[in-house]
């Protein structure tokens, strides 16, 4: 298994970013290529530009630790686990998109997208 990790630092509070990333139905809003997300009770369906629907298995909302954790359940992989952690930092938030995935050539497309979400995260907190 292949394990991806992205980061970026966020100049607005901890809180302000976790707002946008907890709310599970809103990630095609700052996830560049997704068109739809719908959530029901723990599951969500992602929808890509392609057309293409992907369900997912939500795991954890934790708000304590500011961490969204979910699973990929689409055959498109046959393992994944993705999380995203907002942690404070003196001049605002650190953001840690972490995920684990197999196949291994998988990873290479997901490092692309889990960078090109936090750059679009980062431009509209910042805006």
């Amino acid at each position: 298994m292949a394990t991806v990790r992205r980061e970026i630092r966020i100049h607005r509070p901890p809180d302000d970013v976790w707002a946008l990333v907890r709310d599970a139905a809103a990630l095609h809003r700052w996830f560049p290529g997704l068109v739809a997300s719908e959530v029901d009770g723990t599951k969500r369906v992602i929808t890509l530009r392609s057309g293409l629907s992907m369900p997912e298995e939500i795991i954890t909302i934790d708000d304590d630790l500011r961490r969204f954790q979910y699973r990929i359940t689409s055959p498109i992989v046959s393992n994944h686990q993705g999380t995203i952690d907002v942690i404070p930092e003196p001049d605002g938030s650190l953001v840690i998109y972490s995920t684990d995935i197999s196949p291994d050539p998988m990873a290479y497309v997901f490092s692309g997208a889990t960078g090109a979400a936090l750059d679009e995260l980062k431009a509209q907190m910042e805006a």
